[in-house]
């Protein structure tokens, strides 16, 4: 069943983000369905898992845009591994804890690309104008996802001694 999830968000994620929440964005700010996804996927499922699931879909990200090649893909997939991580070594995670998770997550990824095509003083603008409301954008969407999701996918504090 994972697998097949897995394979459904490769091949549907990145053709939903340019071309559906197009029209969801929000001055011109839409979420990063697959920073959101891939954060949530190694939450959940483990660093192996997020670290897959962000080579995956970075990499289709970098096909299809005309950014630079590589950038989605490596950042992603840190993501992943570090999402994976808290995830693994968080015993009781509320929203209250995956909130900062997130947001430093979005905000890292977002400053990867800010510095990738960092043009002098455009850097300070390019933060306060997309970076920083991306950011809160990704966050509460993922955490609106956190929410709904969290319950399906908790763990077992039984086996946990």
């Amino acid at each position: 069943m994972k697998q097949w999830l897995y394979v459904g968000l490769v091949v549907g994620l990145v053709p939903i983000q340019t071309t559906l929440l197009e029209h969801a964005s929000v001055a011109g700010i839409r979420p990063d369905v697959c920073l959101i996804a891939v954060s949530l996927i190694g939450f959940f499922g483990g660093p192996a898992d997020g670290v897959m699931m962000g080579l995956l879909l970075g990499f289709e990200q970098d096909l299809f845009s005309a950014g630079e090649l590589g950038l989605n893909l490596g950042t992603k997939a840190v993501i992943g591994l570090l999402a994976g991580m808290v995830g693994r070594y968080v015993a009781h995670a509320t929203p209250a804890s995956v909130v900062p998770v997130m947001l430093g997550l979005s905000v890292c990824s977002g400053l990867a690309f800010v510095m990738a095509g960092a043009g002098g003083g455009e850097t300070l603008a390019a933060v306060q104008s997309v970076l920083l409301p991306q950011a809160v954008f990704d966050t509460t969407v993922g955490m609106g996802l956190y929410w709904l999701l969290a319950e399906r996918f908790k763990k077992d504090d039984s086996l946990v001694s």
